[in-house]
């Protein structure tokens, strides 16, 4: 619980204040943020722990002859009856305390909690827990107080309090009134606490006290995506930095995906001398990262989870999903925040798809062997008929897999989002790795080639 808020702001005219000059008030309001201590070791006291400190007396290491507290614990750990004859190790001496012989030694067991002596940091989304208290330094009752508290933001009035239809009946000269309010921080920036109190003073006249007392919310932590699609997978890298002077613990870190989008997390794999066990899973260290400035990095594969043609099409089709995010600080105050929905990077729309499905395993030279493609029409209505061929390569050599027939295949009309199958009969010239390029879409209608399908590498084999 930290220090009272210092510096409120003088009252400001109000609905009920009253129209006289500044008013001297019997009551006063005192606000005190809840916070959880923080660790803080004296440096006076850190000297190295030795576990054996527990069994000795206070004053056997000062004592003329340190010797003694040697045969103390001798004794304490090997009666005489025991039959044991095992020295105890180790110099019991000061001399060597200030040195470090283990990262445990650095803990400082003499160090205190300390409460926190300024109001401090408040972050988004955390919980801001407030103590308050209106207090009566005159010599007067005050009477039928109703007290109100609400939290001001530039978008909103968030009522934290209100004994409206209860008031306080009195508060005694030198009495107080304390009450605690919570309110989940769910804006950045300027945030106000507002706490009023109408009351009867000793010559029983009615006024009005209002204090304010301003505070800022600060982002924790910032999340920085990157979209990578490859043909029908798409990656969504999430780079997440800690902005507080605390560490965060993460304990959850979820990517909840759209309607259309199915995800899965990709982790390193784990060291062969890893033991696998479910209560392993269950009691699984949350993920640190430390504080100002610290970041981790998550990898998520995304898939489409329709086979439906047309549902990646449907109006707001580009978002992938948003992130749930919580932590816990150092002493287990718990965070929570919800990123903004995630879009996928634009990539041009295509009218039609044409994609080979299938290839013979076994081709032979100069024997023909069928491609079996694929042509999907994206749209909402009914496209073309078409033709396929096999387009001349730009630069003019002479290509080793030819169309075997007829050199145009002719396709019918493909309904809204609907797709057709077809062979396209083909024979290859020459022995060894071959590529198939060139096969290319033409819209008759429109009179639009489209661009010729990837180049296909084949293996030609000899009979």
């Amino acid at each position: 619980m930290s220090s009272p808020y210092t510096g409120a702001q003088q009252p400001s005219p109000a609905t009920h204040q009253l129209p006289a000059a500044q008013q001297n008030h019997s009551l006063a309001f005192r606000v005190m943020r809840l916070s959880r201590p923080s660790l803080r070791p004296d440096p006076a006291a850190l000297l190295r722990f030795d576990p054996r400190d527990v069994f000795l007396p206070e004053d056997a290491l000062t004592s003329p002859d340190p010797s003694a507290a040697v045969d103390f614990l001798q004794g304490l750990l090997h009666p005489p009856d025991s039959g044991a004859a095992t020295t105890v190790p180790g110099d019991f001496t000061f001399r060597d305390r200030f040195l470090l012989h283990d990262t445990a030694d650095a803990l400082a067991p003499p160090g205190l909690l300390v409460l926190p002596q300024a109001f401090g940091a408040i972050y988004l989304g955390e919980t801001f827990c407030s103590y308050i208290s209106i207090n009566n330094s005159s010599g007067l009752e005050a009477r039928e107080v109703i007290i109100k508290a609400e939290i001001q933001t530039e978008r909103q009035r968030i009522l934290l309090l209100d004994t409206s239809k209860s008031p306080v009946e009195s508060i005694r000269s030198g009495g107080r009134y304390d009450f605690i309010v919570e309110h989940d921080v769910k804006e950045l920036g300027a945030h106000t606490l507002v706490c009023t109190a109408l009351y009867n003073d000793g010559d029983a006249e009615r006024k009005y006290l209002p204090q304010f007392f301003k505070f800022t919310v600060s982002n924790p932590l910032s999340v920085r995506t990157k979209v990578r699609t490859i043909k029908d997978t798409t990656y969504l890298e999430a780079c997440i930095e800690n902005h507080t002077k605390s560490n965060l613990y993460m304990d959850q870190v979820d990517f909840e995906p759209a309607q259309q989008w199915s995800a899965t997390i990709l982790e390193a794999d784990e060291h062969p001398s890893v033991v696998k066990s479910t209560i392993r899973d269950l009691c699984k260290q949350p993920v640190l990262i430390r504080a100002a400035g610290g970041i981790y990095n998550y990898l998520y594969q995304l898939r489409p989870s329709s086979d439906e043609p047309g549902q990646m099409k449907t109006e707001g089709s580009s978002i992938l999903g948003k992130f749930q995010i919580t932590w816990r600080t150092n002493l287990g105050e718990p965070g929570r925040l919800q990123t903004q929905n995630i879009h996928s990077t634009p990539t041009p729309s295509k009218d039609v798809d044409l994609r080979a499905v299938k290839i013979p395993p076994v081709i032979f030279l100069e024997r023909p062997f069928m491609v079996n493609l694929c042509l999907t029409n994206q749209t909402e209505k009914t496209v073309g008929p078409f033709e396929v061929f096999l387009a001349p390569s730009v630069s003019g050599e002479q290509k080793t897999v030819l169309v075997n027939g007829l050199q145009k295949l002719v396709l019918p009309l493909v309904e809204a989002f609907e797709s057709i199958n077809f062979d396209l009969s083909m024979v290859a010239t020459q022995l060894g790795v071959q590529k198939i390029s060139g096969i290319t879409l033409y819209a008759v209608q429109e009179r639009k080639h489209y661009e010729p399908l990837p180049d296909i590498e084949i293996f030609v084999d000899a009979e």
